[in-house]
């Protein structure tokens, strides 16, 4: 939690302090005016005098508004400003985290930290400046006053302040641990809850619309039933302080009015003293709030400090190779590759090795899980080798910033991701400055031309999130189009074309391999057909490589791609 509160200028928290010292200082101040007012004033007939300090405790009211004003100021911008600095540096953490670390959190639990926990630590940082600083000095300064009113029912103190103690400390005990338990509930309600959104087609078409109902009801019951208990706990301490305070003020008034009788005490001073007696208690009161409330924020704070602090797995070098993006005269190498991921006993990739020039296509085919996503996830850097070496126009990619290396490569992943807004701006996404001539020119090439024209607003037509307003085929031509508005060494294409029919498929391959003639095309495809008129194809089974070669050498000298043609082709068309 300090470490976040560092980030808050020293120049900010001395003033909200300030402005809180002298709120403090006029309120502990009013009684004692009061209580003049009383002694010297009402019990004279001094009206003069009463008109006076009145005036003056009018001054002094007018000041400790200001200085709340201020500190309240204060303290909700720099609490606010903190939550925003937060957001952003866990967003921009999380954008640069490889794939191992995404798995490593999830994506609902980041979710949460960006946006619960943070909310969490802005509102203790926000009682930090207000309560915490007011509770301690008030305190301290009412028990001092009150001590001098009268030194001996300040002894009332010693009974009361145990009782508080042990009421706090006691509900304390229980809701703590209740407090933290609710972020990891927060974590599972909100995956339920995306899940539920994302899979909401699958969940229809096998009609478990109960079940997930169910699913999400035991989370959110789960969730509710604990904030429920620490809420039920924690409601408890307005009526118990309640009931001490009442106490107090009926011992104070009872020792109080017999010192009275005995003329050792004066009305004003025991009024005073139970307004002092009353400070002192809220103060107890709000340092107990603040005890409950910093380490569910302390919870809160380790999570948001955990995304921060997360080490890289894929590290720029130190003194990185500056390359440029030519579009031309490109190559790609695999110099025996291995990887392995973390923790896993057995090699994932184990020596892959080929070399692809400019105008060459690349073609992967394999089996379901055989390794096809995870060696093109290599090129870009989204997974980091165990040995070997992987150049790009002769430069390996570990010598290359990760920026840099990125701007090289044109890249479709699996699922063909579009963004909210319009069509021109998904397009623009890797070529801020890319013309609609550029833009139509991808269209046409990744056969989405004919489509996107016949839309009343062509380019500026909407795109939902996550391209929900299109068909599966219509969103893999647009992040097909994306990819080649940006000029690029390196083309990839992941399973780009397994939405697409086999005529739009061979009319995209076509269109690639006329157009794209001085950069390197690498496609992983499950269909022989996509993969039949690539320049060499890389058959890789259970991460090894298997086989390499045109189609024409593969059929005539590996097995396993004669297995894959044979089960998706009859014998003639072979």
């Amino acid at each position: 939690m300090l470490k976040l509160l560092k980030r808050i200028p020293l120049w900010a928290g001395f003033l909200a302090i300030l402005f809180m010292f002298f709120q403090v200082i006029a309120d502990l101040y009013l009684p004692t005016l009061t209580s003049n007012i009383i002694d010297n004033g009402v019990a004279k007939g001094d009206i003069d005098y009463i008109w006076r300090t009145g005036f003056v405790m009018i001054g002094i009211s007018v000041l400790s508004i200001i200085a709340a004003v201020g500190n309240t100021y204060f303290a909700t911008r720099e609490s606010q400003r903190l939550g925003r600095s937060l957001r952003s540096d866990v967003y921009k953490k999380v954008g640069s985290f490889s794939n191992h670390e995404f798995d490593k959190f999830g994506t609902a639990s980041l979710i949460t930290r960006t946006t619960n926990d943070v909310t969490q630590v802005q509102l203790v940082t926000q009682m930090f400046f207000r309560l915490m600083i007011n509770a301690p000095i008030m305190l301290v300064g009412a028990s001092i006053l009150a001590y001098q009113k009268d030194a001996e029912l300040t002894k009332i103190f010693f009974v009361v302040i145990p009782i508080m103690l042990v009421v706090v400390g006691g509900i304390m005990m229980f809701a703590v641990p209740l407090f933290k338990s609710m972020q990891k509930k927060t974590d599972r309600l909100n995956l339920v809850f995306r899940e539920g959104l994302t899979g909401v087609r699958v969940i229809r078409a096998f009609d478990k619309t109960k079940y997930e109902e169910n699913r999400f009801n035991d989370a959110n019951k789960d969730y509710t039933n604990t904030a429920i208990k620490v809420n039920t706990i924690v409601a408890l301490m307005m009526p118990l302080m309640t009931l001490i305070m009442s106490g107090t003020n009926i011992a104070i008034t009872w020792f109080g009015g017999h010192y009275i009788a005995d003329m050792s005490l004066e009305v004003g001073n025991l009024i005073a003293f139970m307004t002092y007696a009353m400070q002192i208690l809220m103060s107890f009161m709000m340092l107990s709030m603040i005890f409950i409330t910093v380490p569910r924020a302390q919870a809160s704070a380790d999570r948001i400090n955990e995304v921060l602090e997360t080490e890289h797995t894929i590290l720029d070098p130190a003194e990185p190779k500056k390359i440029e993006v030519n579009g031309h005269n490109a190559s790609l190498t695999f110099d025996h590759v291995n990887f392995r991921y973390e923790d896993a006993e057995h090699l994932a990739l184990e020596d892959i090795d080929f070399s692809a020039t400019a105008g060459q296509t690349v073609a992967i085919i394999g089996g379901t899980g055989s390794g096809k996503t995870t060696l093109i996830n290599l090129i870009p850097r989204l997974l980091d080798i165990e040995s070997g070496e992987i150049r790009i126009n002769g430069v390996s990619t570990r010598e290359i910033n990760q920026v840099d290396l990125r701007e090289m490569i044109g890249f479709v992943p699996q699922k063909a991701v579009l963004f909210s807004g319009t069509i021109r701006e998904n397009m623009q996404y890797g070529s801020p400055d890319a013309s609609d001539e550029t833009i139509w020119k991808a269209l046409e090439i990744a056969q989405a031309k004919d489509f996107v024209s016949e839309m009343e607003k062509g380019l500026d037509s909407r795109v939902e999130q996550g391209g929900g307003n299109f068909s599966g085929g219509q969103r893999q031509r647009l992040a097909i189009a994306r990819a080649l508005v940006k000029v690029a060494d390196i083309y990839v294409f992941d399973d780009s074309f397994s939405a697409l029919d086999f005529k739009t498929d061979a009319k995209l391959r076509a269109a690639l391999l006329k157009e794209i003639t001085e950069s390197v095309v690498v496609i992983v495809a499950q269909r022989v057909s996509t993969v039949m008129d690539a320049d060499i194809i890389l058959v890789i089974d259970e991460g090894k490589l298997v086989g390499k070669g045109t189609h024409d050498e593969l059929m005539k000298s590996n097995e396993t791609y004669k297995e894959i043609v044979q089960s998706q082709l009859r014998e003639e068309d072979m």
